[in-house]
């Protein structure tokens, strides 16, 4: 066996650009990168295919309503040709076009090895999400039915024209970003003993409105981190209003740090709230 790595500068390069022009030198239609219809997708051929797809670590990504995220990915290409480019993105359908997820990628570098009359691309990229600028799909940003699993697809460009696009089985979930604002415990100072009463309201992104909303009805956890302690510990766990509104009271008995802590859910991403520190007499 051989084996290389690629010494390459990282290069960033928008990935609806690129698969365009890569599509349209060999010939081909335009992929759906930029929206239009998608190319037909079939069952990995012996000289190209994908393997050990892996999005953002194996963990979902969540995304808020502007902010870009990024999000590792890493695979392995296959090949006995030789290939001008190729790419793994995640992607959806919506009727007759299958849109794709990330506005550009960062390709770190692929460790290439050779064996048996075939080439191997072990690739680590990032991939980048705008909830604004979709490169396809619906008008061109996230809505709320995207917080889901995304499917995954493959495409190699042959020296020569021709190129394969496969469907692939790896996936990755899509979840809209949480949080916790207007996060209070008082009153600051307080005499031991007394109460101290902690609110604060959930909220989640709205993708299709562009907005955040109050996010009712969800379990949240009350966590406290003593005063020269670097952990903190679950107190309670509260049930968020129908209008996402928290409440609780406490008894004060150290200084300490409070904090709403809310785990998510398959849609949504967890988050924490800010800290409040509290100085007890």
């Amino acid at each position: 066996m051989i084996i290389s790595t690629s010494a390459a500068a990282p290069q960033r390069q928008p990935s609806a650009a690129r698969r365009t022009a890569a599509v349209a030198a060999a010939g081909a239609m335009t992929l759906v990168g930029i929206g239009l219809m998608a190319p037909t997708a079939h069952a990995a051929e012996s000289d190209i295919s994908f393997s050990n797809v892996v999005f953002n670590n194996g963990k979902p990504i969540v995304v808020g309503i502007s902010a870009e995220v990024e999000a590792p990915l890493t695979y392995t290409v296959k090949s006995n040709v030789t290939l001008d480019d190729w790419w793994v993105d995640a992607y959806r359908t919506n009727g007759s076009t299958r849109y794709t997820l990330s506005i550009s990628t960062t390709q770190w570098g692929c460790r290439q090895s050779s064996a048996g009359g075939y080439t191997y691309r072990d690739c680590d990229e990032t991939m980048t999400i705008d909830p604004d600028g979709m490169p396809g799909g619906n008008g061109g940003k996230l809505v709320n039915s995207d917080a889901t699993n995304w499917n995954s697809l493959g495409t190699g460009i042959k020296k020569g024209g021709s190129y394969d696009t496969d469907l692939l089985s790896a996936t990755v979930r899509l979840q809209r970003a949480s949080r916790i604002q207007n996060m209070n415990a008082s009153p600051e100072p307080v005499t031991k003993g007394k109460t101290i009463t902690v609110t604060g309201t959930v909220q989640r992104a709205n993708w299709s409105l562009h907005r955040y909303d109050n996010y009712g009805d969800r379990l949240v956890k009350l966590q406290f981190k003593p005063a020269g302690s670097s952990t903190y510990t679950t107190v309670k766990s509260v049930t968020a209003s129908s209008t996402g509104y928290l409440k609780t009271t406490v008894t004060a008995s150290q200084d300490g740090t409070w904090r709403w802590r809310y785990s998510g859910n398959s849609t949504t991403g967890a988050s924490n709230s800010a800290a409040d520190y509290v100085d007890v007499n």
